[in-house]
């Protein structure tokens, strides 16, 4: 390292970097290419990204072990070749004079530390937007068979007649699998309220139904235009069924809601735990936001994690059976939201983006609306009246500064809020 690194031992900071690189692919399941000699010139670095772009590769990631000569040049070069890049700069390498003129560029995530955990999530930002590329989502909605894509995440929608899901429903049987899964529900729950047995068995008939259109399929989440598609019918709503395949890892969007439907696959791509779609509520007496609806995932800790504390309830519509999850109190919360382009009449697809805390969950009844409320004090102090977009998702942890780096990685535009 030239000035102000003559001290440094490269070839042990090489070793050590490398090691580390090889453990966060073993890790996140990646392919990792590595260069088998450091670049030493800008025509050097010319010819390396001329080499990646050929391979087609989902991103780069740039180690500097220097801050002189050609070391920054080659990590704006990286930043400008339309390749999303992930910049490891150990401390010593790097300058705010070094890191400013890259700082607010799309297609580029800085880590300006010598803890590689930050450049491992680099990496696993750029694993799940090959996987939300990847993705086969089903919609079940309308009365016709079509394959579309959503863009700008090039997901595949794989949209499916409501009478699909109907005609399963109507041939699946009360298995034994199903019984027990209901029993089990009972079992976990604090109490059951309202809802009866038989609902539980009608839900979990319906996470079945879901689970073979999956399979069938070959899909990897799904979504549905429940209400439309059900509210009509005795048919259970499927709260119960995507709550379990929530906790399972399976993205599941209520709605057809296709913001919500990414927002779900990245939120669990990238934090692996699920998250709460809602409809937002503002309280202006204690001036915070109210997320309400009648799914919710159990295993808001994680998917490994214990399940929260739930009860077994009825739907607002006072039908079927859904968990209604208890929110921890004091519990640190992150509020995402993708809004499609078209929605908003935007160039780009943006991202609303908040943090907060719990403070309360919300009695369903004495109070109206959805079953599952939970009540947040926001760090910022937004007009809650106009608290942009619907359907946002709730999630444990306090993960806004990834999320920004998620957006200016790929060039979502950022709604703080």
């Amino acid at each position: 390292m030239l000035w102000p690194g003559a001290i440094y031992d490269g070839q042990s900071a090489r070793r050590v970097y490398g090691e580390q690189i090889r453990a966060a692919e073993r890790e996140l399941g990646l392919e990792v290419t590595v260069r088998p000699e450091p670049i030493y010139s800008l025509a050097e670095a010319e010819a390396w990204l001329a080499e990646a772009k050929a391979a087609n590769p989902d991103g780069l990631l740039l180690v500097l072990l220097d801050r002189q000569q050609h070391a920054w040049p080659t990590a704006a070069r990286a930043v400008d070749s339309q390749m999303p890049t992930v910049i490891f700069a150990p401390l010593g390498t790097a300058f705010t004079t070094n890191t400013a003129p890259l700082a607010g560029k799309t297609g580029g995530f800085i880590c300006s530390t010598s803890d590689f955990s930050q450049a491992r999530y680099g990496l696993k930002m750029l694993k799940a937007r090959s996987r939300l590329r990847e993705m086969r989502y089903l919609v079940i909605k309308g009365n016709r068979r079509a394959d579309l894509v959503l863009e700008p995440f090039g997901t595949k929608l794989r949209y499916l007649p409501t009478n699909d899901f109907l005609e399963e429903y109507a041939r699946t049987p009360a298995t034994q699998e199903i019984q027990a899964l209901a029993s089990a529900y009972r079992r976990s729950a604090r109490r059951m309220v309202g809802a009866t047995r038989q609902d539980l068995i009608n839900g979990i008939k319906s996470y079945v139904v879901a689970r073979t259109l999956l399979r069938r399929e070959a899909a990897d989440a799904i979504t549905m235009d429940c209400l439309g598609a059900l509210g009509p019918t005795k048919v259970s709503l499927p709260c119960i069924a995507w709550s379990r395949l929530l906790d399972q890892g399976i993205p599941a969007a209520c709605e057809a809601d296709l913001g919500a439907a990414v927002t779900h696959a990245l939120v669990q791509l990238l934090f692996d735990r699920p998250g709460f779609q809602q409809d937002p509520v503002p309280e202006t007496a204690r001036n915070c936001l109210v997320g309400a609806h009648c799914l919710c995932a159990t295993r808001l800790q994680g998917f490994n994690r214990p399940a929260e504390p739930f009860d077994i309830t009825h739907h607002h519509g006072n039908r079927d059976a859904v968990p209604r999850t208890k929110w921890r109190k004091g519990q640190r919360v992150t509020i995402a939201g993708v809004i499609l382009p078209e929605a908003q009449g935007q160039a780009r697809a943006q991202m609303v983006i908040g943090t907060g805390t719990v403070i309360d969950n919300i009695a369903v009844p004495p109070h109206g609306g959805c079953v599952v409320s939970v009540m947040l004090k926001l760090d910022t102090q937004p007009d809650l009246l106009s608290y942009p977009g619907f359907h946002q998702l709730f999630f444990y942890g306090d993960f806004k500064k990834e999320l920004l780096a998620y957006c200016r990685l790929f060039g979502l535009a950022p709604v703080l809020a």
